[in-house]
């Protein structure tokens, strides 16, 4: 399942590609908006890069089970004998390798152009490794919910949004504590504890969602 999933979103070069050229134009676009000042620039790095990265896993939420759906395939899924669990998990692991980890990776070059101090970039990108596959998990349920609504980004944005805020505080504080001089571990331990959490209980919640959403 895992394999045949990543062989499709490698297929789907505009999904991987969008979410990437959202975060980085954005970013890119910020120096001009809020002014090139150096201190100011560093201040906000962090909870700049953060928040386009959460937007950007946002934007790609969507189409995570709108092509199983129109196709049929997603309800072939929910009528076999094995657990819905398991085709959730394998979905939203290809989900966050496709766009997550990309954005990860990205992050030390961006967090440069916007002069975030040097202790900064080890623990963004572990933070956004973290946190982003938690933003996955969770985007997951909200997508399984509004699968069988036509135009579902808005809904989608007021029923996930709320729960990637602990998300987006640990992440941009893991950073700001390693910029201050302190340690980050426990920044960085409670996000950890997140992405187990959501590991557990958010593919029970989304095949859950996705059961009343083919019944409906």
């Amino acid at each position: 399942m895992f394999r045949t999933e990543f062989t499709l979103a490698v297929r789907r070069r505009s999904d991987i590609v969008n979410p990437l050229l959202f975060f980085v134009t954005v970013l890119a676009l910020m120096p001009l908006g809020i002014g090139p000042e150096p201190e100011m620039l560093s201040r906000m790095a962090a909870g700049l890069i953060w928040v386009m990265a959460l937007l950007a896993t946002l934007l790609s939420q969507e189409s995570l089970f709108r092509g199983d759906y129109e196709d049929g395939s997603l309800e072939q899924l929910a009528l076999q004998s094995q657990p819905l669990y398991y085709p959730v998990l394998a979905k939203v692991l290809v989900h966050w390798l496709v766009t997550g980890v990309p954005l990860a990776v990205l992050s030390p070059l961006l967090g440069m152009m916007l002069n975030l101090g040097q202790g900064g970039y080890w623990p963004l990108l572990m933070s956004l490794a973290l946190g982003t596959a938690s933003l996955s998990l969770i985007g997951a349920v909200g997508a399984a919910l509004t699968v069988a609504l036509r135009r579902p980004g808005l809904l989608l944005a007021l029923i996930i949004m709320p729960l990637y805020v602990p998300v987006l505080i640990f992440g941009t504080g893991t950073v700001q504590a390693a910029l201050d001089g302190y340690s980050y571990g426990p920044q960085l331990a409670i996000l950890g504890a997140i992405l187990a959490a959501a590991a557990a209980l958010a593919p029970l919640a989304a095949a859950g969602a996705i059961r009343i959403s083919l019944e409906n």
